[in-house]
């Protein structure tokens, strides 16, 4: 009996153990970069919204916990002992306790204890008397219990077993009904505005994309991108439109053979905008062309250095890095770029013509670049984020595109073309070269130069799991695509170059 009790009070300890570590596991958070993909994301919210549909309500869910509570407190221990049989194992004994046992509402308010009840029994005479229904009679005090019956401290051990169980029942409803808290919004005081949601829309406005805040996506509340700043490219419309080259338009084009960053030239830097700080950019650049761009160059060193380009063509071309964020590289990054590096499988670097107007040549060392890298909460002015897909690209979007099978992302940046003739830089890097207008037309006081268009192609996930490296704060926001540029072409070859653009050449 003594080996009996050993090995149910164990059994318990076991059990108990056993649940409190299957939900520390369950609770545990999920791979850093995983766990921040947005196609992950979406999943987790709507299995939780189904999970919220079909659970009752929270308020309900008590009811039905102090309605559980109320019937086993209520119900005489001879139920309480047949439940128990079914739970140890004792399936046919405890069934049959459960058939004979009488309805909870006509048993008394207060029940002793089934071993008191036997005793009494005893002292009246009425030993020979059928026992009530479901009461387990004790063997003789000197023979062992028999098969399937229980003695006094067994149900003891039971009862105790069943109150550890009911308290365990409760502590993962208080649970439960917390996480639920949780997940409901916090309804704002009635005199309180209510908070405004911007609507999606194509070329999303500052703050727009607004992170989810429940759930296990708490954690990624910072970090981006979301399902939101998604698009199947299937459903852009078409919305390409060039300008048409008028006559005195210049149509060639001349193309410098730079490769696909196959060296590997990559750094946080970026010494047109932050010259002389390392880690500048808060977020990886690619680089093809010169091969000693960093936070450090200068005129003098980057014309004395080597380059990836055909024909001495020292320039350096960069922009930032895209990732695929369903494997967890990179995951202790300050700034939250997390995931494996995408190396462009085609650079195509495009020098164009003007459609209204011949080029002249742009001078050596003029630094250019095109669009926002704070994009997301400066505004749309400068911004300038083309993606599509291959076999699509009459159709552009500001957003990442889902491209279908045997398609490949696109990443177009065009670059200003229309210079002051006098400045090879400007204090914001942008007014000394200006974008000409919807007809392709220069504005007063400017000259055309060659358009450089860098046009990148990626092998990407089909589903929402790759963004761009970008600022914290920009939380990984397509719109925030931008690429720099300085020229350090040698004088005889940007003479070729100019040549064959308004020669109406290929080059």
């Amino acid at each position: 009996m003594k080996r009996s009790l050993v090995s149910l009070s164990a059994l318990a300890l076991a059990a108990s153990t056993l649940t409190t570590v299957t939900f520390t596991v369950a609770s545990t958070t999920p791979a850093y970069g995983d766990h921040c993909d947005p196609a992950e994301q979406a999943q987790n919210r709507q299995q939780r919204q189904q999970d919220q549909q079909d659970a009752p309500p929270q308020d309900q869910q008590q009811d039905q916990q102090q309605d559980r509570q109320g019937q086993r407190q209520d119900r005489p221990p001879q139920d309480q002992q047949g439940d128990q049989g079914g739970q140890g194992g004792q399936g046919d004994q405890g069934g049959q306790g459960d058939q004979q046992a009488p309805p909870a509402q006509d048993a008394p308010a207060e029940n002793p204890p089934a071993q008191d009840q036997q005793d009494r029994q005893d002292q009246d005479g009425a030993a020979d008397a059928p026992p009530p229904a479901g009461v387990l009679i004790p063997a003789s005090p000197t023979e062992p219990a028999a098969p399937g019956q229980d003695d006094p401290q067994d149900q003891q051990d039971q009862q105790d077993q069943q109150q550890g169980d009911q308290q365990g029942d409760q502590e993962q409803q208080q649970r439960q009904n917390q996480d639920t808290a949780r997940r409901r919004p916090t309804q704002a005081p009635t005199d309180a505005p209510p908070a405004e949601t911007p609507a999606p829309s194509e070329s999303p406005a500052p703050g727009e994309t607004t992170p989810p805040a429940d759930g296990d996506e708490e954690e990624c509340a910072d970090l981006g991108p979301f399902p939101e700043d998604f698009i199947d490219i299937r459903q852009v419309q078409r919305n390409v439109q060039e300008p048409r080259t008028r006559r005195g338009g210049s149509r060639g084009v001349f193309t410098s053979r730079c490769g696909t960053n196959g060296n590997n030239h990559r750094n946080p830097d970026n010494f047109i905008v932050a010259p002389g700080v390392s880690n500048g950019a808060h977020h990886i650049h690619d680089y093809v062309g010169n091969l000693s761009t960093d936070a450090f160059s200068t005129d003098q060193s980057l014309a004395a250095a080597g380059t990836t380009c055909a024909f001495g063509d020292r320039s350096t071309y960069f922009w930032p890095v895209l990732r695929d964020r369903t494997s967890d590289a990179n995951v202790d990054d300050p700034d939250g770029n997390v995931g494996t590096i995408l190396r462009a499988r085609q650079v195509s670097l495009q020098f164009r013509g003007n459609p209204v107007s011949r080029v002249t040549a742009m001078p050596r060392f003029i630094r250019i670049l095109t669009g926002d890298a704070k994009a997301a909460t400066n505004g749309g002015a400068n911004a300038l984020a083309k993606w599509s897909c291959t076999g699509f690209t009459n159709r552009i979007t500001t957003k990442y595109p889902l491209c279908p099978r045997g398609s490949r992302l696109v990443r177009i940046l065009d670059f200003p073309s229309c210079w002051d003739g006098r400045n090879n830089d400007s204090a914001n890097h942008r007014t000394h070269v200006l974008f000409p207008d919807a007809g392709g037309a220069c504005p007063s006081g400017t000259r055309a130069i060659p358009q450089l268009r860098m046009t990148l192609v990626y092998s990407t996930p089909r589903t929402p799991s790759f963004a761009l490296d970008a600022f914290p704060e920009q939380r990984h926001n397509p719109v925030t695509d931008h690429a720099d540029f300085a020229n350090v072409m040698p004088e005889r070859l940007m003479r070729f170059a100019v040549d064959c653009i308004n020669r109406g050449r290929r080059c």
